[in-house]
């Protein structure tokens, strides 16, 4: 099947570019304000946008992020909620990739098969379920398959070489390498540990390769751009959006990514 997450940062390498890939959280800050800041974000050169599920207990993220799910939940958001959201987005014209991440239990409390059938109906491209170890996807793996969307796995500092070739295997998309140890959260530098991972990942797999947590600047992106495919943006971006909350949260997203292309 024709992979649009793949074909979007194929374009991004044909340009000799680094691909941004941005990520908001459903419902954050406001319960229907999503469709607009991702319309905004498109416009302003996205190449593949996150969709955080809001969940009870996000363990992968730090602060800000933990802060954006917790006021969507406040807000009312469901899985359902963020189907309804991503269909909107398609409603719009906005045709840039969309993958969902969240947590593996409401994934599972829905099914997964429904769950996945719903993501492609929404027109969602993609999906990360952040607490899934590899060696247990296998199931996710074969619902993404019949529904036609794409599996991305997330590869940490410590993964093995086991873990790796195991989630490459199973992987679609791209592949999400944690630019670091702990949880998501703006950070100064990009560790160079990172770069050692992307090696590892890129000796199992053809796939693009994004990095992500930590990366707030495009003096970050150009140093993932040396070895990398694609820059995630996540705390800075979302914090951007909640300190704009009140007055233009669409525009400032769009001026925070068109910022990181310089």
């Amino acid at each position: 099947m024709s992979d649009p997450i793949q074909n979007a940062f194929n374009r991004a390498a044909a340009e000799q570019r680094t691909a941004i890939v941005p990520f908001v959280t459903v419902g954050h800050p406001n319960a229907d304000s999503t469709p607009d800041i991702v319309q905004s974000l498109s416009d302003a050169g996205a190449d593949v946008i996150e969709l955080g599920i809001p969940f009870s207990d996000p363990l992968a993220e730090g602060p800000v992020i933990q802060k954006s799910s917790f006021q969507a939940l406040q807000n009312g958001i469901t899985p359902e909620a963020c189907f309804d959201s991503a269909a909107e987005i398609r409603r719009r014209g906005v045709d840039t990739p969309l993958v969902f991440m969240g947590y593996y239990n409401p994934i599972l409390q829905l099914g997964l098969d429904e769950f996945c059938a719903r993501t492609r109906d929404a027109g969602v491209n993609g999906l990360i379920a952040a607490d899934l170890p590899a060696a247990e996807a296998g199931p996710l793996y074969d619902a993404c398959q019949k529904a036609g969307i794409s599996l991305v796995p997330l590869l940490a500092l410590t993964s093995t070489d086991e873990t790796i070739a195991h989630a490459c295997n199973q992987a679609s998309g791209f592949v999400y390498c944690v630019s670091l140890l702990g949880v998501t959260g703006a950070r100064a530098t990009v560790s160079e540990r990172v770069e050692t991972l992307v090696a590892r990942v890129r000796s199992h797999t053809k796939l693009p390769i994004g990095v992500g947590f930590g990366i707030s600047t495009a003096e970050h992106v150009r140093a993932v751009g040396k070895f990398a495919d694609a820059a995630v943006i996540g705390s800075a971006l979302v914090n951007t959006i909640q300190e704009n909350e009140s007055s233009d949260a669409p525009g400032a997203a769009a001026d925070f990514l068109r910022s990181l292309h310089q």
